[in-house]
């Protein structure tokens, strides 16, 4: 009988299901939740539930989430259940307390632990005292990056839980190299944006304060100054980040040089026009699926010294890493890679050839199947020692929120 594995995750879950259908080729019977409406999973046959769950709500309304998980995983009787994403790690755990194995994917620490806020320092000791916390209903930890691994051995986060280090969820060359073909061609997109043949410094991602657009923004006239026909287009939501969101009037301000185009669904073509991937992020990243993305499209990528950035871009090999916020330093790399055309090709074949060895999705899905395996053999699992009652769990993370509050 094939197990049964329920992977749940966030609003942008479908990006995940290149993975979710190599675990099906692998035997598994796999049931996606997420926050989404699901129409992404239908296409590709995969069974999907959806729950109602707010990333920018806060704790103290994540009870009906919990709920709703709590009343699935009745439904679907999963053998193994999957997580990522930072709430949904929190969440799921709380809503199985023992009943399933879980694994959780750490994919970045985010917000909390990237920004300076008054905000995000005062919740810096709740989300730690939740981690340990839900550490008691986690069969196995796993990490994207090295550094977040150490971060939560430090802290003493993991509890009974183990810890495993699994680099990003796996990208499918082959499909990308695909996706890419069947696209525009790079002269096409360019004419069809009004960018013929100027430099084309791209951005691909959710354009916020966290993912450091100000920086870039600010970059940008430094970075014209030494190449006046270069254009930077940035490519991502903005609308639906809330309160983090960058004002639209400041992308305006660097009109023409700047051109916002939103979400797409054609990235792999809009990379392959671009000649410098810049990725200037304030988050703990996992590792950033546009990180790899920009590395198998043969672009030198200019990155910050954050985790997840920094196992993708080797310094001076593949690109450049610069400092979180400097906005000079950034743009200085940009120009040195727009300077030297044949240098900035070939970091570019490097990145194609180290995303290909580290991330490729076959050997990161293997990893995954691996680390199931161990745990449905090895049943039970967790903490039986301490089994908790869904009222002794409540009370534990109310006084974590409680304490954020004060």
């Amino acid at each position: 009988m094939n197990p049964h594995l329920v992977c749940v995750g966030g609003e942008d879950h479908a990006l995940r299901i290149p993975f979710l259908l190599a675990l099906r080729d692998r035997g598994f019977r796999i049931t996606a939740v997420s926050s989404s409406d699901g129409a992404a999973f239908a296409r590709h046959e995969l069974p999907h539930r959806q729950y109602a769950f707010d990333r920018f709500g806060s704790f103290g309304g994540a009870w009906a989430a919990i709920r709703q998980l709590r009343g699935l995983m009745k439904e679907l009787r999963p053998d193994i259940v999957q997580s990522f994403d930072t709430k949904p790690n929190l969440l799921m755990p709380l809503a199985g307390r023992n009943a399933v194995p879980i694994v959780r994917t750490i994919n970045g620490l985010g917000w909390v632990f990237s920004s300076e806020e008054p905000r995000a320092l005062a919740l810096r000791p709740v989300f730690c005292g939740l981690q340990r916390l839900v550490s008691r209903w986690t069969a196995v930890t796993v990490f994207q990056n090295r550094e977040d691994q150490a971060f939560f051995e430090r802290r003493r986060m993991l509890g009974p839980s183990q810890g495993r280090l699994i680099g990003s969820s796996g990208i499918d060359a082959d499909a990308f190299a695909m996706a890419q073909q069947s696209g525009l061609p790079s002269d096409g997109l360019r004419n069809q944006l009004g960018l013929g043949v100027a430099e084309i410094v791209l951005f691909v991602g959710r354009l916020t304060r966290q993912k450091g657009i100000p920086t870039l923004l600010k970059a940008i006239p430094a970075v014209l100054a030494h190449r006046k026909h270069a254009r930077f287009v940035l490519v991502g939501p903005r609308d639906s980040e809330g309160p983090f969101s960058v004002d639209q009037a400041d992308i305006d301000r660097l009109a023409p040089h700047v051109i916002a185009l939103g979400a797409r669904s054609d990235v792999p073509a809009l990379l392959g026009m671009a000649d410098v991937f810049a990725f200037p992020t304030e988050y703990r990243e996992g590792v950033p699926r546009v990180l790899l993305e920009a590395g198998l499209a043969g672009l030198p990528i200019v990155a910050t010294r954050m985790p997840g950035c920094s196992d993708v871009v080797e310094d001076c090999r593949n690109g450049y890493l610069v400092a979180p916020r400097d906005a000079d330093a950034l743009a200085a790399r940009i120009v040195d890679l727009l300077r030297d055309p044949i240098g900035a090709r070939v970091m570019g074949a490097r990145s194609v050839a180290l995303v290909r060895e580290r991330f490729g999705l076959t050997q990161v899905v293997e990893q995954y199947c691996d680390t199931y395996r161990q745990i449905l053999n090895n049943r039970p699992i967790g903490d039986p020692v301490r089994p908790a009652s869904s009222r002794t769990a409540e009370d534990g993370l109310a006084r974590e929120l409680r304490a954020g509050r004060q």
